[in-house]
């Protein structure tokens, strides 16, 4: 299963400018957040999450929150995805891949989900 999403990082920088760190608890854990730069890297987290949820085929929202979806960075700076196990285990998710990408003003995120055979 594969999702993209792309966001304007202008948006995000407006978003940060207008929440600060309460708007960045939405959709990041306290992890997460010490790993955000400047706006553009919260734009890829914001888009890696959004392509996650669109991976597994239900957005986001009751299924599978922001908070479902841990990101973290090995240590050559990769990005790397990990689902809670209650939406691992509720769509049978045995791995996953992420890639986020900054190309001028966007910020992009492809997730590839593997699925237990059915």
């Amino acid at each position: 299963m594969i999702g993209i999403d792309l966001i304007k990082t202008d948006r995000m920088k407006r978003f940060m400018e207008r929440f600060g760190d309460h708007g960045l608890h939405r959709f990041l854990c306290e992890a997460e957040i010490a790993l955000v730069k400047n706006p553009k890297t919260a734009a890829g987290f914001w888009a890696a999450k959004e392509a996650c949820a669109k991976a597994l085929g239900c957005g986001i929202g009751s299924e599978c929150g922001f908070h479902d979806i841990l990101l973290s960075k090995t240590p050559k700076g990769a990005p790397t995805l990990t689902l809670s196990s209650k939406v691992a285990e509720s769509f049978g998710i045995i791995g996953a891949s992420v890639s986020i990408t900054h190309d001028g003003e966007y910020a992009i995120s492809v997730v590839a989900l593997e699925r237990l055979p059915l």
